[in-house]
């Protein structure tokens, strides 16, 4: 098998991971983080730069699993390289029934939300806006793919602006006028104390640096990758938190800790901050360019999404391997996406409930679905301790059970939030997982036709 050239050095893999790791998370996550944080501005950044390490630890982790399987790429590839093909199968199946589809839900609300926003409509019509976005991102994927590639190319350039002039401009704004320094000096109000702490807003600030597993598929490709590898992930993961931090300080240059924390839970603040800082007119471009982020986010998940059945069948494994594996006009796997629009929908409706209140309880599915596979990586770490005997103390030991240290700290976080959702959310999970280890086929039926046309 030929494998890719080597031709990126250790500053383009920097910023490729830096990249694909910033986008819409930060803007939707900060005013959650600093509720979560109690109202304290120095526990909140103390969370981000928490949940920083633990993407370095976690990126390491996976990085050493990299290095060993030059032949593969993609987190199922690598946990299937490491623990197996039983638990790369629920793996892939947690992602492409859970994760993918609350994401893509979660992100077309976000979309609504802020268009919701820019237009200035009396009624609101965030749902309306949600689900033209919903449909019509995977409308694109199914029938257009070669249009989304290039919509995601586009976004991807577009994404780091609006977060950098938020954080230079507030950050010089909130020095000068002082609100900064009284943010840090008088916390916000928080009307309950339940469910906030630093391990709270560490788990919220894993929405934000979701992301860092795609950056390992440049392993291939890396010019000398047992040394630039970990360079690349740890400095792209530096630059990552000071840019995180550096917004969140912008942020509170314009914005007082209350409204944050008012405005918790939607891209309002960042909208907010952007019209306090550059006026209506200039305000509004910001916004747009934000939006233009979270869509090339949604875009990027749904292209994922429509794709993951396809992946799983391909492999020979899971029900009907046969359907998923046929592709249709341009080579669109349609049954794959067909199925997941339908899962995705049914997230997005549990999402919707949480504003209705139908659930008793606000249940994050975009923070709990993130920390979960975060769980499923302490098998990945657990083997790396066990069976990497090659390796020295840092890479064999320390990295594998920091890595592990975070992700439990993660789920701890995440469990005090809200743990009756949290309860609620897990019992869900179990429910996929148990249908996903049912549909499991051991024989591996290989459909032999699409293999061959994926390798010609």
């Amino acid at each position: 098998m030929k494998l890719p050239s080597k031709k990126f050095g250790v500053f383009t893999a920097m910023a490729m991971v830096v990249g694909i790791v910033i986008g819409s998370g930060v803007f939707k996550s900060a005013g959650d983080v600093l509720f979560k944080a109690g109202g304290s501005m120095t526990t909140a950044i103390l969370a981000w730069i928490i949940g920083g390490a633990i993407i370095i630890f976690s990126s390491l982790a996976f990085g050493i699993v990299a290095l060993k399987q030059a032949n593969k790429s993609g987190i199922i590839d690598f946990v299937e390289g490491v623990v197996g093909d039983k638990v790369a199968y629920l793996v892939a199946w947690f992602i492409n029934f859970v994760y993918f589809p609350i994401l893509v839900g979660v992100l077309a609300w976000l979309a609504g939300s802020i268009t919701n926003s820019l237009v200035g409509l009396e009624q609101n019509l965030t749902w309306v806006f949600a689900g033209v976005y919903f449909v019509g991102s995977y409308v694109l994927n199914i029938l257009a793919p070669v249009l989304a590639g290039r919509w995601q190319v586009s976004a991807t350039s577009i994404k780091l602006v609006p977060l950098i002039l938020i954080a230079i401009v507030g950050l010089v704004v909130g020095l000068i006028n002082g609100t900064t320094v009284e943010s840090f000096r008088i916390p916000a109000t928080v009307i309950s104390s339940s469910g906030t702490g630093l391990a709270a807003a560490v788990a919220v600030t894993a929405f934000a640096y979701d992301g860092w597993i795609t950056a390992l598929a440049i392993t291939q490709e890396l010019k000398d990758p047992k040394r630039n590898l970990s360079r690349a992930l740890i400095g792209g993961s530096l630059v990552i938190v000071l840019c995180y931090v550096l917004f969140f300080i912008g942020l509170s240059g314009v914005i007082t800790n209350d409204e944050a924390i008012s405005l918790a839970g939607s891209l309002d603040t960042s909208i907010l901050a952007a019209s306090r800082l550059f006026g209506n007119f200039f305000g509004s471009i910001v916004s747009i360019l934000i939006l233009i982020s979270v869509l090339g986010t949604l875009n990027g998940l749904t292209l994922g999404s429509v794709r993951g059945m396809y992946q799983i069948s391909i492999k020979g494994v899971g029900p009907f391997p046969e359907l998923f594996t046929n592709l249709g006009k341009k080579d669109q796997p349609y049954a794959s996406g067909l199925i997941s629009f339908a899962f995705a929908l049914l997230w997005g409706i549990i999402w919707y409930g949480n504003f209705q209140g139908y659930w008793g309880g606000f249940m994050d599915t975009s923070v709990l679905t993130i920390v979960f596979l975060y769980a499923s990586f302490i098998l990945v770490y657990y083997n790396i301790i066990k069976n990497f005997t090659e390796l020295g103390v840092f890479k064999r030991y320390i990295v594998p059970i920091l890595a592990t240290i975070g992700a439990l700290y993660l789920i701890y976080g995440a469990f005090v939030s809200d743990p009756m959702m949290f309860v609620y959310f897990t019992l869900i999970v179990l429910v996929i997982l148990f249908v996903g280890a049912l549909t499991f086929n051991s024989n591996k039926l290989v459909v032999k036709e699409q293999v061959e046309s994926l390798t010609e």
